[in-house]
Parts: structure tokens; C-alpha cells; sequence
């Protein structure tokens, strides 16, 4: 079982982890329903729709390497909100963030809350963030909002456990080399998984 909260616990086997990486997953969940969509906010909404429809899931977590100007290196946070980063159309007179004619706010608010775990709010675009600076979000990565919408639309429950792997600064890329293998295992110990628990990959 999972178990997210005091309200919410899911069977392992109807669950969908989706990482972006296989080196995010490594061999920790192998055994478990999952899913690899790639890196991008297109790939991830493309490969999540598609495992939806071929099995729906009772609930999406979404796992992987995020950086982080406030949060520590090696720390897990529960990401509860997302923002569009890269998304700006106020030369048309909407606000930074906002989706025009989407009917959606710029911070988008569709994720479970999980005990013991600090909670946190995603910037999502499609660049690896080097020099983080915004204070509407507080740490970054490129698949979390795409995912958190898709789950939304399609009203599947949603959890986003990011690994601080870096500080989003100049130092980003060789620190996630070497962070982003120890993100499966921080993970499997927050989920308290076993072995005894098996699935299949999506």
C-alpha cells in the first residue's frame, strides 16, 4: 500500500510512478508500475495520456530530480502546486504564467499532500533552470505541470515527490550528475516500499 495521508491510501499495484529519467527510477522500481515519459513537457503529457488509456490508474506519482534555490540537495518535497514557467504571454495583457483561454489560474493547484514531507511549489518549463530567481515557485523542473494537468483533466489523484538535486544555479549540471542517481532510493525509503509488492512497467 500507499500511503499518502490520513485520507488517502492506494494499493501499490494500481499505482503509476512516472519519472522522466530511467536513471531517476534506477532498479529500485523495476518491479512496480511505472512509467519513463521523457524529458519535456510534451513528452510527458504524449506518454502519461497514452498510459491512462491503455490502464488507469488509481493514482499518478509523479518521481524525479528537481533543483532548488530554497530547498537542500538530497531533500524530498511534495510539490502541491505547479506553474507554467515558461509560459508568458503578457504582451497580450495576460499575467506571467497564465495558459490564455485556458480558463486556468497561473498557479495550479492539483496535488495530494503527504505527511512528513515539506511541501513545496513547481516551476515546470522546458529548459534546465541555472539561475533561479522567481519567488512564486521554489524549486524547478520540466515535466511536474505538464503531468499535474493531465492528471487533473483526466481526474486521476496526483503526488509529486521531487529530490532536490541541485541549487538551480551555476553549479546545476554537475551537481544533478551526481545527485540524480541517489533520487530512487530517497524515494523508496519516503514510500516505504518492498519487494513483496510487483507490477509491471506501463
Amino acid at each position: 500500500m500507499i500511503t499518502v495521508n490520513s485520507k488517502n491510501t492506494f494499493p501499490v499495484n494500481e499505482v503509476l510512478f512516472v519519472f522522466a529519467l530511467a536513471s531517476e527510477a534506477a532498479d529500485v522500481f523495476a518491479s512496480y508500475g511505472h512509467l519513463i515519459c521523457g524529458i519535456g513537457k510534451v513528452n510527458a503529457v504524449y506518454e502519461l495520456t497514452k498510459a491512462i488509456q491503455q490502464k488507469r490508474p488509481s493514482l499518478i506519482v509523479n518521481l524525479g530530480s528537481a533543483g532548488s534555490a530554497h530547498h537542500k540537495k538530497g531533500e524530498v518535497v511534495c510539490c502541491t502546486k505547479f506553474v507554467q514557467r515558461d509560459m508568458d504571454v503578457r504582451g497580450l495583457g495576460y499575467a506571467q504564467y497564465e495558459t490564455p483561454l485556458s480558463g486556468l489560474p497561473p498557479v495550479l493547484e492539483y496535488g495530494l499532500k503527504m505527511e512528513g514531507i515539506p511541501q513545496a511549489i513547481c516551476g515546470t518549463g522546458d529548459n534546465f533552470e541555472m539561475s533561479h530567481s522567481s519567488s512564486v515557485y521554489d524549486v524547478v523542473d520540466m515535466e511536474a505541470y505538464a503531468l499535474a494537468l493531465t492528471a487533473m483533466k483526466e481526474e486521476v489523484p496526483f503526488l509529486s515527490l521531487k529530490y532536490i538535486s541541485d541549487g538551480a544555479d551555476g553549479k546545476a549540471a554537475d551537481d544533478w550528475t551526481v545527485e540524480v542517481h541517489r533520487a530512487a532510493i530517497a524515494f523508496e525509503r519516503v514510500l516505504r516500499l518492498n519487494s513483496r509488492s510487483t507490477s509491471k512497467k506501463y
